[in-house]
């Protein structure tokens, strides 16, 4: 009878122990999982000042405007110029010696002009310091447009990352501007190549690809434009609407930056490994590139049928605790997947020989449109193996589809500066292993109608050209 009570008290306790360890690790789990959703939700510091505390200092150059003074002009520069230094200078003289360059803006004859030298000449900058592109090195391809001050905190964020060094960061422009040059050719912590889209609105400001007098308004009724015979009368979007160039340049730009890079450049001619897509108002974690190389090395065991990794997801809190090693698959989904994603050249190749369904179908976006080829057209669908702690995060705040009142709001910046620097200073950055997780159910993606915006016959050619291998 007493060894029957010994027993059960024993087990009582055992329970009762293995209960407390239970409910300490589950609180331990959540403080740490709601650390991090709060940590997504922060309220940070994001003046100038707190945003530039977080950046190495080697690295404030890059952030530091060195701007040719667009603003001035002529004489009323000169005149005020001369003004301050009078009143600052104990005589005249001394400001007499003094010589004042004004900046004047290139015309559209000198862009057209350095678009062409710069693309005959591929040059590949800092190549002298660190050696050749290797076939299997990454190459980065970055579409940029006018958005500066978000360009500057994406080369910040990939001059901190890991084997930085070792990639070919190209830097593919529909505009031309000497102040983003200037900051590009200023970057000394890999190789670097500029390329530009050489059709843009920029230089066509007065005829296709840009805004044509002649070309039919936008929103016009089909049988009024056939009547004033517009341009382009025939060929409204199956909304009823006619091109906007505004919308259509982005997705010329995407496929003719694609073609250059796999196809066009020298520098590229033997390169097997993969190609990873990014943008200006990018922002990319130390370890994007150790990870992207691990994502690879498992496709064979965790995903064969994977074609395309993505290393961006668009979250709002970001929980590195529970996700900082884990992936999961499923098809690509252009919503989902469509920033820092990257694919080698015999899944671009497969695309191109999709070339007519990109380039007709009646979508102003580049990402449905790739989507739309992969649903219609590729034998092997496109199939992602994607992080469920983003390596790649978006800090824009503006762009085509969002307009909001502070277009270079520092708000977004210091949140994700603040989310990496906790991942980091808590060890969730570099994994050591990947670990798969099933993804959530996911509806069977429906072929859906395009957005319209591309029903211009003159915008299916030109893309359609821009798909031609040239070497």
């Amino acid at each position: 009878m007493g060894r029957k009570r010994n027993n059960f008290y024993m087990r009582s306790l055992f329970l009762l122990a293995l209960g407390i360890f239970g409910l300490l690790q589950y609180n331990n789990f959540n403080y740490l999982d709601s650390r991090d959703n709060v940590l997504g939700d922060a309220v940070t510091n994001d003046s100038d000042d707190a945003i530039l505390a977080m950046v190495p200092a080697t690295l404030h150059k890059y952030l530091t405007p060195h701007s040719r003074n667009h603003s001035a002009s002529g004489a009323g520069a000169l005149n005020g110029a001369a003004l301050l230094l009078n009143a600052s200078s104990p005589g005249a003289a001394t400001a007499s010696t003094i010589s004042f360059d004004v900046y004047h803006p290139p015309n559209i004859t000198e862009i057209k002009r350095q678009i062409v030298r710069y693309n005959d000449m591929q040059m590949v900058l800092n190549e002298d310091v660190f050696g050749p592109l290797q076939n299997d090195s990454v190459i980065i391809v970055v579409q940029v447009h006018t958005r500066i001050t978000y360009l500057r905190h994406l080369i910040v964020s990939l001059a901190q990352a890991r084997d930085i060094s070792k990639v070919l960061l190209v830097f593919s422009h529909d505009y031309y501007d000497d102040d983003i040059n200037d900051l590009v050719q200023q970057i000394d912590f890999c190789k670097v190549m500029q390329i530009f889209y050489p059709y843009s609105i920029q230089t066509h400001p007065n005829e296709y690809p840009g805004v044509d007098p002649n070309d039919c308004p936008r929103n016009i009724k089909k049988e009024q434009a056939l009547i004033t015979n517009c341009n382009n009368a025939m060929y409204p979007d199956l909304y009823g609407h006619y091109r906007e160039a505004k919308f259509t340049q982005t997705k010329h730009h995407w496929i003719w930056k694609a073609n250059r890079v796999f196809n066009e450049l020298e520098v590229t001619r033997y390169h097997t490994g993969l190609v990873l897509f990014l943008e200006e108002d990018h922002y990319v974690a130390e370890d994007f590139l150790y990870l992207l190389a691990m994502m690879q090395q498992r496709t064979k065991d965790l995903c064969p049928q994977c074609n395309v990794l993505s290393l961006g997801t668009y979250l709002k809190t970001f929980n590195y605790y529970t996700y900082h090693s884990k992936v999961e698959v499923m098809p690509w989904v252009s919503s989902k997947h469509n920033m820092g994603f990257a694919f080698n050249r015999t899944t671009w190749s497969n695309i191109r020989k999709c070339a007519r369904h990109f380039c007709t179908y009646d979508d102003y976006n580049w990402d449905w449109s790739l989507q739309h080829v992969s649903q219609q057209c590729l034998r092997r669908k496109l199939h992602a193996m994607i992080v469920k702690g983003p390596r790649v995060f978006h800090i824009g705040e503006c762009g085509v589809h969002h307009k909001n009142k502070n277009c270079e709001s520092n708000q977004v910046i210091s949140k994700v500066q603040h989310v990496l620097r906790i991942a980091r200073n808590s060890h969730q950055l570099f994994p050591r292993s990947l670990t798969l997780t099933v993804p959530s159910l996911m509806k069977k993606s429906k072929l859906r109608k395009g957005n319209g915006g591309w029903g211009d016959m003159r915008d299916h050619e030109l893309c359609l050209n821009m798909t031609l291998a040239t070497r």
